[in-house]
């Protein structure tokens, strides 16, 4: 068996040396480069005739980078968060121009994939939540693309929006980011790596579902999963719970 060649770009940060790592330790993958923002993607792609590319880089390129993996041939693993709605539904448009597949993963832990899944569920009866995320100081984009999804499961969820009061907040920013009608709170702070809370309020009742991820280390099952079953795609999936 023939081992899937991989590219990981982003490799100078966290979340790429983790996976430089993860990639070399498994027996079906072959890493055949490392790439950072300063580098020609698309040559190095070619170059290396890497099958996946891995991308751990910056909100603020992300749908630049993703775009061009998908031009250069090779099949998008996004881990990078980040990217809005409409930006994932053209990268879907240029994977089925391509006829590859692809992944976009706002979160690569297994544990958060069921914290999402398990919050859609509750959606049905809670329909009232918000959601706060926790990361480290360093991440520079807020609210998370974990958040986000999130959101949007709980927005798909529910059979109509609850009605709100008329709010004021005294200081800009203090009921958090709207996301569909659900309030997202950011917090940044050192000693985080990766959490989540999602709160449903009910009739004398709450609900709180969380997910922690305490080492990067935690990401790798699911990176390792996408590189790989990405080679099965013939379209581009939002999420990693399709692959499971």
């Amino acid at each position: 068996m023939s081992l899937i060649r991989v590219l990981i770009n982003g490799s100078k940060g966290r979340m790429g040396q983790e996976s430089i790592k993860a990639v070399r330790a498994d027996a079906e993958l072959d890493l055949v480069a490392q790439t950072d923002l300063s580098d020609n993607l698309a040559q190095i792609i070619e170059q290396s005739k890497a099958q996946v590319v891995l991308d751990f880089t910056t909100a603020a390129v992300a749908m630049e980078v993703s775009a061009s993996i998908i031009q250069s041939g090779a099949r998008p693993v996004i881990g990078t968060s980040g990217l809005l709605p409409e930006q994932v539904a053209e990268l879907k448009q240029l994977c089925k121009q391509q006829n590859i597949g692809g992944v976009i993963a706002p979160n690569f832990a297994i544990g958060a994939v069921l914290m999402m899944k398990y919050s859609q569920d509750a959606a049905r009866y809670f329909p009232q939540a918000e959601v706060i995320e926790l990361h480290h100081n360093g991440k520079l984009d807020a609210p998370s693309g974990t958040a986000i999804k999130t959101a949007n499961l709980i927005a798909e969820a529910r059979d109509s929006v609850p009605e709100t009061i008329a709010e004021k907040e005294i200081l800009p920013g203090a009921r958090g980011a709207n996301a569909e009608e659900i309030r997202i709170h950011s917090i940044r702070l050192p000693g985080l790596v990766a959490h989540q809370e999602v709160l449903f309020g009910g009739q004398s009742q709450t609900l709180t579902i969380r997910h922690d991820s305490t080492h990067r280390d935690s990401f790798m099952p699911g990176v390792c999963l996408a590189c790989k079953k990405v080679m099965e795609l013939n379209e581009l999936v939002y999420g990693l719970e399709h692959l499971l």
